[in-house]
């Protein structure tokens, strides 16, 4: 297994100082949020400050997934606003630019994919509308993803109009049935607790062909909201081992990003957690033959 930690739950530290942080407790990658605290993508010389973090990732044998849900990175006063959704379709061409920067970003990096997610449906818009709007707005995303050879890996995200699985099949049916080296899943294993029918484990089983991306935090049944683990509900051993088994080779990022203020101390805690609960699969074997060594 290859764990990160998301530099959203480290923004009281600089990223020099997180990805050192990081690199010193042992985990292999990040979870990049493209945002104002760490690698702003709409201030100038992104280029420059882009090679900057790439010598730093390198330097620490540390890799990355770009994420792009910083809250206010756009519009100061409307959370993840504008949208790929919004009704303004200015609005929306703001998002669809940052999505196509953080494409680029990813490029420079080497970094394993790009996240996204759709947004909430706005009042007043039906369905069809907006599963048209959001498939439209993806297009020259995915064309500049293929251009760059960085995938995109989308998030069913809880109280958006793409929250599920299921959403995610429908997805690909109104964008034609993209490869699924191109357009795929990032899966939040807490969002799999809160809302979705099968649990965790079996749905890492069910995306493992289109998975790109991995986030993971312990989470209740019907509440989102991201916890440390040991505060919720879910059993991860077997969700651990179901990644393994599918042969998963990206990251598996820790999502906390509202427990900033006590960053290093979680991701200390995080990742000494996240190794207890690989060892059962390791002595039964799962995980070194999902890694082609020997049960």
């Amino acid at each position: 297994m290859r764990f990160g930690y998301g530099t959203n739950g480290l923004t009281d530290l600089r990223l020099d100082d997180a990805l050192g942080l990081l690199a010193d407790l042992g985990y292999e990658g990040v979870g990049l949020t493209l945002d104002h605290m760490h690698l702003d993508p709409l201030a100038p010389g992104l280029a420059d400050r882009t090679r900057h973090v790439a010598r730093s990732l390198d330097r620490r044998g540390l890799t990355a997934t770009v994420e792009t849900g910083a809250r206010y990175v756009l519009d100061p006063r409307r959370k993840h606003g504008p949208s790929l959704l919004d009704p303004d379709p200015d609005r929306r061409a703001q998002r669809v630019r940052l999505l196509i920067r953080a494409v680029q970003v990813a490029a420079d990096l080497n970094a394993h994919a790009v996240h996204c997610f759709s947004g909430i449906t706005p009042a007043h818009t039906s369905d069809d509308t907006a599963w048209q709007r959001l498939a439209d707005a993806l297009g020259p995303v995915l064309d500049a993803a293929a251009t760059a050879g960085v995938p995109l890996a989308v998030e069913p995200e809880p109280g958006h109009l793409l929250s599920s699985l299921a959403d995610f099949h429908r997805l690909r049916t109104e964008l034609g049935a993209p490869d699924p080296g191109l357009l795929g899943l990032t899966l939040d294993i807490g969002h799999c607790q809160c809302l979705e029918p099968l649990p965790p484990a079996d749905c890492v089983r069910a995306a493992a062909p289109w998975l790109h991306h991995v986030q993971i935090e312990d989470m209740r049944r019907g509440v989102h909201e991201h916890l440390p683990f040991g505060d919720g509900e879910i059993d991860f051993p077997p969700v651990l081992e179901a990644l393994a088994a599918t042969g998963y080779r990206g990251l598996t990022v820790v999502e906390l990003p509202r427990h900033s203020h006590a960053g290093p101390q979680l991701a200390t805690e995080s990742i000494a957690f996240l190794r207890e609960a690989v060892a059962p699969g390791r002595r039964n074997g799962v995980l070194a033959s999902a890694e082609g060594g020997t049960p």
